[in-house]
């Protein structure tokens, strides 16, 4: 191993893979890959349904058979890669320190580098449950681990609290093991997931969903024994009367996702509040200069097929910074409008002649509604769409014959019947 690269990417998940193979193809082959695992693929090895790559590939892959396609493409470019390597710090001049077996601690500099280490699972603790705490408590993605990758069963009479997609797919998938899921409750009046995992992995199993309803109390000392949930009102507080008791020996939480931005930090790079990752243009470059974000440390995505290609931009652009230097830069912001949660990137630089695509969710269910992208009073951009919910990633597209008339902040906001 070099003391320098040219490029170096954070996390072999989706993310970095796809980034690897975008820098290479763009020009620079000077590349390493840190992965904290033992093999490449991320959490894609441990998602063995299908359903990945349709948009990208047009066919119905399951995730180890999507993250083969990328690393057989690394392997092929002879990109070089460690894993069983943990980065304990990024520096803002560019610096990587990492610890594994082999090598102890070590730095290695790089000219550029691309973030990806992507996400974590809140847990109960980030909840305030109340309850023991017993045996038979798990994150939905330790369970999946648990099934998909060790061979062992968490538990076999289950209440699974969130509707997000891995919740929804650990329901279907303990179901098929043998396990009896009585029910999948959700806060907010609508499921964080997308659509087709409900019907696929709670509709054609008759599992429940109960909306605007909660966990109030954990049950058991050694083990779990049983939990109640309650229904909530419009401010999130358990309704009295409303309980229903479950018993079960088993509890998974699947109540979102949160960017892995320990290195970010350590890199001096911007956060933003609402994505909790970095605040980027659209070439995905943060606030440091010539350090890179993608994938769900970026901001938490529901299909690895958008990973990829925000990967890809990601790449592409780390590139062109090695081998042509920073870019000159004239930005505007981009807002959240009405309905609008986040939006992504938050910084457009106008001087760029590419169009840009913005990524953004809503934060209610919208039907029969229109997408603005709006600046000082001028419509940008606009499109219609039957529904709109906030489980599923919106895109709204600016060409590049708009970006040198932009002298203001781009507003989002997405209108309709609420």
């Amino acid at each position: 191993m070099k003391n320098s690269y040219d490029i170096i990417i954070i996390g072999g998940g989706p993310a970095g893979l796809a980034a690897a193979i975008s820098a290479y193809d763009n020009g620079v082959k000077d590349i390493l890959i840190l992965e904290r695992e033992p093999q490449l693929g991320g959490i894609l090895n441990q998602c063995i349904h299908n359903g990945f790559g349709l948009a990208r590939f047009k066919e119905s892959l399951t995730g180890p058979e999507y993250a083969e396609r990328f690393i057989d493409g690394v392997v092929e470019r002879n990109i070089e890669y460690l894993t069983k390597t943990t980065v304990l710090s990024v520096s803002e001049d560019k610096k990587v320190t990492a610890i594994n077996e082999d090598e102890g601690v070590f730095t290695v500099s790089g000219k550029a580098i691309v973030l990806s280490m992507g996400c974590r699972e809140r847990s109960r603790g980030a909840l305030n449950v109340a309850g023991t705490r017993p045996a038979g408590v798990y994150s939905a993605g330790t369970a999946q681990k648990y099934v998909n990758i060790l061979g062992y069963m968490p538990g076999k009479s289950v209440v699974i609290l969130g509707s997000g997609d891995i919740g929804l797919i650990m329901a279907r998938r303990m179901t098929l093991e043998g396990a009896k899921v009585h029910a999948v409750c959700e806060i907010m009046p609508h499921s964080s997931g997308l659509k087709r995992n409900i019907v696929q992995c709670l509709d054609d199993f008759d599992i429940p969903l109960y909306l605007n309803h909660t966990i109030i109390n954990i049950e058991g000392k050694t083990r779990v024994t049983g939990v109640t949930i309650a229904q909530v009102d419009e401010n999130k507080r358990p309704i009295k009367g409303t309980e229903k008791h479950f018993d079960c020996d088993t509890v998974l939480f699947s109540v979102g996702l949160i960017p892995e931005n320990e290195l970010s930090k350590t890199a001096g790079v911007e956060l933003s509040p609402r994505t909790k990752g970095a605040v980027v243009d659209q070439s995905r470059e943060t606030s440091v200069d010539g350090i890179y974000a993608c994938g769900n440390v970026l901001q938490v995505h529901d299909l690895v097929d958008f990973v990829s290609e925000e990967a890809e931009i990601a790449g592409k652009f780390a590139a062109d910074y090695v081998l042509n230097g920073k870019k000159d830069k004239k930005t505007v912001e981009t807002v959240c409008g009405a309905n609008v949660s986040y939006v992504l990137p938050q910084k457009i630089n106008v001087l760029d002649k590419e169009n840009v695509k913005l990524f953004f969710r809503v934060n209610k269910v919208i039907k029969n509604c229109t997408v603005k992208v709006t600046c000082n009073g001028e419509t940008i951009a606009t499109k219609k769409k039957k529904i709109s919910v906030p489980g599923e990633m919106e895109t709204a597209l600016i060409l590049a014959n708009k970006l040198g008339s932009l002298n203001g902040e781009l507003t989002v906001s997405v209108e309709g019947e609420l």
